[in-house]
């Protein structure tokens, strides 16, 4: 099944957006596994480094049980960000040569001002949520929770009209970060285009393929809760694995206009 352009009526000289077809998500898993086969440890390593920092969030958390659910939406936010290397490689991959660690650590190297400030800005958002979802908790939970088994008895046994209201939150803010991130970040990396225009063309993107979309969400949903379940030692194949993948969304999806946008070397 073929996609068709849809033009972007708020870039209209810059992007067009692809409604594409069901069926391509299948297809960016594959790509996303050949791109990480071909590449090897360092895609592996990305795997590794998040893996890594995830026990070392997790242990940070369980220090402060009430940290804990506020930590685990930000994987949402900060996930962008750290496979910023992973599209390097595969826009490497695209012409033909070896993707290598070289290729990720260049595009951190080269990312421009416009990245560093998106990525700060996810950031700030993770760190503010943490802390709100902390200050929520010590407001509203008037039981003593000393641990995880407290704190997931609480969750439930326990009267959870708080906890389902900090769920629906946690869920929007997770739902508003992928419409703005799926796009934004890969388009940053690809081509000099401000923030708010890759912003705007991720959002457009999202809208006019909600189904689709969605279930891309809730493929990277399933992959982070299954690396959670073994120990996070899940993300060192599955997070390179939805990095990769999310390239290949992104050239789907997104048609750039070369003669409107600057692509970055």
């Amino acid at each position: 099944m073929t996609t068709t352009d849809h033009e972007d009526p708020l870039h209209e000289t810059m992007f067009h957006i692809r409604q594409v077809a069901f069926e391509r998500l299948g297809r960016w898993i594959y790509l996303g596994w050949h791109d990480m086969a071909r590449t090897g440890w360092p895609s592996y390593l990305h795997g590794l480094i998040v893996f890594v920092l995830s026990l070392l969030t997790l242990r940070i958390a369980l220090t402060d049980i009430f940290l804990l659910p506020g930590i685990a939406t930000t994987f949402a936010l900060v996930g962008p960000i750290l496979a910023t290397g992973l599209y390097g490689i595969s826009r490497r991959l695209e012409t033909g040569h070896a993707g290598t660690l070289r290729n990720a650590l260049c595009a951190w190297r080269t990312a421009s001002r416009c990245l560093w400030r998106f990525n700060l800005l996810l950031v700030l958002i993770g760190a503010l949520w943490v802390g709100i979802s902390a200050l929520l908790f010590h407001l509203f939970v008037n039981i003593e929770i000393r641990d995880l088994s407290d704190f997931l008895h609480y969750v439930l046994a326990q009267e959870t009209e708080h906890f389902i209201l900090w769920t629906l939150a946690g869920g929007l803010l997770a739902a508003l970060t992928f419409a703005v991130t799926v796009i934004t970040v890969p388009l940053l990396l690809d081509h000099e285009v401000t923030t708010r225009t890759a912003i705007l063309a991720s959002i457009r993107a999202t809208g006019e393929n909600p189904v689709l979309m969605t279930f891309w969400a809730g493929f990277i949903g399933l992959a982070t809760a299954v690396s959670i379940v073994t120990a996070m030692a899940g993300f060192i194949i599955l997070y390179p694995l939805m990095g990769h993948a999310s390239w290949h969304l992104y050239r789907d999806i997104i048609e750039v206009n070369s003669n409107n946008v600057v692509q970055r070397t």
